[in-house]
């Protein structure tokens, strides 16, 4: 049977600190509950039991991939069985359209730890190969959602396609599951106040702006970067502004050049009040570009450390100054600008 689902509200607040999912620790936790994770669907035991799977890249989980999420957790519980997701490692275009796909706003870490914040107990993380790409529609739902993931109920977007040339549908699953007991709903698109569907590709065209408060409505948090600490060349030092330089996956998407105020978390726990560039620095003839970030009233040792850097206010975009001490001045500027955004406390 096929049910239509309704849009949730999946509301969040812009300019918050990121939840803690979006940490990229790693740690898995939804709330207080572990989320069991398989790499590859020879991974998956044969024991797993009977849940409510949903399926998708849920790139960024943002609040179109909640309210989903939450149709998700809620037919899980009245089943009284783990809800479940399926996805995959790279982004479907990377394989199908090598050079076209677009940079990913989470990494497989930030995805994972953020679907068991949503209350998702149980992750399939699938290879996307070219192989993947030619299994029929009516083979990967009974090989991989009635069969591995022992669905009793599928939970997909109402636009969802799946399988060889995308030829299979929320109907299809319908059709498939009517003879195994296993129902298919569909949920509406979630849309901003009703007007712009929220999607992954309309964040990272925000973030390409530098509209990162417009992101962060988006999401329900605000958009957040992770990578290790690297050794970069200690200018930031010299001028009295010391950086992390945060080596982030070429993959991953990042907001427009410029000067942001938000936050690092140093992997503790913590999420530390931080002004960092984006660009090339261009005073010093760079090409390369960075995310570089200073902590403020920080001064302990980042390097080796993976650590997540968050954009929560954009301060301006990124100049070439007449001299390295205008720059150190507008820096300093940046930094107070900051401080008041953030609620940061004043200098000691």
């Amino acid at each position: 049977m096929m049910r239509a689902g309704g849009p949730g509200d999946g509301s969040g607040q812009a300019g918050r600190r990121p939840r803690a999912g979006a940490s990229g620790d790693g740690s898995g936790q939804a709330g207080r509950q572990s989320v069991r994770v398989y790499h590859g669907l020879d991974q998956v035991p044969a024991g797993l039991g009977a849940t409510v799977v949903t399926v998708g890249m849920f790139d960024g989980v943002h609040r179109g991939h909640l309210a989903l999420l939450g149709h998700v957790t809620a037919e899980a519980a009245a089943r009284g069985v783990p809800a479940a997701a399926v996805t995959f490692d790279r982004h479907p275009m990377e394989v199908l359209r090598p050079g076209s796909h677009p940079l990913l706003l989470t990494t497989l870490r930030q995805k994972v730890a953020l679907l068991g914040e949503a209350g998702v107990e149980i992750v399939l993380v699938l290879p996307f190969t070219l192989e993947l790409s030619q299994v029929p529609a009516q083979e990967f739902a009974t090989r991989v959602l009635f069969e591995a993931m022992g669905a009793r109920a599928v939970v997909v977007g109402a636009n969802f396609r799946f399988g060889h040339k995308a030829r299979g549908d929320v109907e299809l699953l319908a059709a498939l599951g009517r003879e195994r007991g296993v129902e298919a709903v569909g949920v509406a698109l979630h849309t901003d106040d009703g007007r712009e569907v929220i999607s992954s590709t309309r964040i990272r065209s925000e973030l390409a702006r530098g509209e990162v408060q417009a992101a962060a409505r988006c999401l329900g948090r605000p958009y957040a970067v992770e990578g290790h600490v690297n050794r970069g060349d200690g200018r930031g030092r010299t001028l009295g502004v010391p950086t992390a330089n945060v080596a982030v996956p070429a993959r991953i998407a990042l907001p427009a050049m410029g000067v942001y105020a938000g936050h690092l978390a140093p992997g503790d726990g913590t999420w530390l009040p931080a002004v960092t560039n984006v660009g090339v620095s261009p005073q010093f003839g760079g090409t390369q570009v960075r995310v570089e970030a200073h902590v403020l009233d920080y001064d302990a040792d980042l390097y080796g450390r993976r650590v997540s850097v968050s954009f929560e206010h954009r301060l301006r975009g990124e100049e070439v100054f007449a001299s390295v001490d205008e720059l150190v001045a507008q820096m300093q500027e940046d930094i107070r600008q900051s401080r008041k955004l953030l609620g940061a406390p004043a200098a000691p």
